[in-house]
């Protein structure tokens, strides 16, 4: 007897034929270059793949859906990770200058870094290699195989704080200090610089986690020393400032790069809108680019459809991850959106406050 007949001894009745049919109806698209001609043409092939290239496919199509939804979404985007070492500086900076984002939760040390590279700092080729104790001797810290100057960030962690100390004494959410310190510096390929033009904000919910909280820590250490009154950064403000956005937007949509303190923090945004009275429902749209695995349990590598189960991403919410280094994946997506033109036509969100209260959210043509 040969292998069918031993395991099938009685042909599918109807029923099965049929559900076989249905399940076995798409095939898989084999990648072919001789019809790809951009970075475009390439994700959208992904889409019809399979594994972490139809994964990759499916985020940057869900990207082109919340771009051109009707309902204007308020788009969320969550940036952690080495990304400024990596070499995103200018992807990040474009997805702001083309109105792909409208609100930024960042880790400080990404925002510390572009601050860094405006001042005339830069990131350098290394090895992954390399014996760190030498680099040690010579003022040089390594992130994996880049490298940056020691010196320099010590000379920009002490103008953090110095800055620091042109401000009024009072609490400040990260927003407003972000947007006051990006005034200091002018550089057109800056992510802060460009956000302040655009007028997107900028939260950083773990701010004193990187060298803007060390200048500031600097500023703190001085004024106590000299019996002033410091400045001090108020994170709960950051809450109720970014959840009055999120209770103010007619839908909310979450891009997470990596994961960390800013997924989470966007989520719960979410869940703090109960504080106004308003249960948004959930974000409508949630993508997510990250190599932490869910089995750890972790809040990086957790699911979008756990993240339904507490109601921050809505239950009928069209999601995707793909489990792909964001500096490989970030410069797809973006660049699979900008080729397609997708932003093209998109109105530019309109933020005004009066020191923590949100008093307009509306959009206008991106000028």
């Amino acid at each position: 007897m040969g292998y069918k007949e031993v395991i099938m001894p009685e042909p599918l009745d109807d029923g099965k034929k049929k559900r076989k049919k249905e399940i076995l109806s798409t095939r898989i698209s084999p990648v072919n270059f001789e019809k790809i001609n951009d970075v475009a043409d390439l994700v959208e092939s992904f889409q019809s793949t399979s594994i972490q290239a139809r994964n990759l496919g499916q985020c940057a199509k869900i990207f082109g859906k919340m771009l051109q939804d009707e309902e204007k979404p308020t788009i969320i985007l969550g940036l952690a990770g080495p990304l400024i070492a990596a070499g995103l500086r200018k992807v990040i900076r474009d997805m702001v200058h083309y109105n792909m984002v409208d609100v930024i939760v960042s880790t400080g040390a990404i925002l510390y870094q572009d601050y860094y590279n405006a001042l005339g700092g830069g990131h350098y080729y290394g090895s992954a290699d390399a014996d760190d104790t030498k680099l040690r001797e010579l003022f040089i810290n390594r992130i994996y195989d880049t490298y940056v100057d020691e010196e320099l960030f010590a000379d920009d962690d002490t103008l953090v704080g110095k800055f620091a100390e042109t401000l009024e004494p009072g609490n400040y959410s990260s927003r407003d200090f972000i947007r006051r310190l990006s005034e200091t510096i002018d550089d057109e390929e800056s992510i802060l610089v460009t956000a302040r033009k655009n007028d997107i904000p900028i939260f950083c919910p773990a701010l004193n986690d990187s060298s803007l909280g060390i200048g500031l820590t600097e500023h703190y250490y001085l004024a106590r020393k000299e019996g002033r009154t410091p400045i001090t950064i108020d994170s709960i403000r950051d809450n109720y400032e970014l959840t009055q956005i999120v209770v103010n937007s007619t839908r909310t949509a979450a891009f997470y790069v990596a994961g960390g303190v800013p997924k989470n923090y966007v989520n719960d945004s979410v869940v703090m809108s109960y504080i106004f009275g308003k249960d948004t429902g959930g974000h409508k749209y949630a993508l997510q680019i990250t190599t932490d695995s869910p089995h750890w349990g972790g809040l990086s590598g957790s699911t979008l459809a756990e993240a339904q189960s507490w109601g921050k991403i809505n239950k009928e919410a069209t999601h995707s991850m793909a489990f792909i280094e964001p500096s490989v994946s970030l410069p797809m997506i973006y660049g699979y959106a900008f080729q397609k033109g997708l932003y093209k036509g998109r109105l530019r969100m309109d933020f005004e406050w009066e020191g923590d209260k949100l008093t307009k959210l509306a959009r206008h043509p991106h000028a």
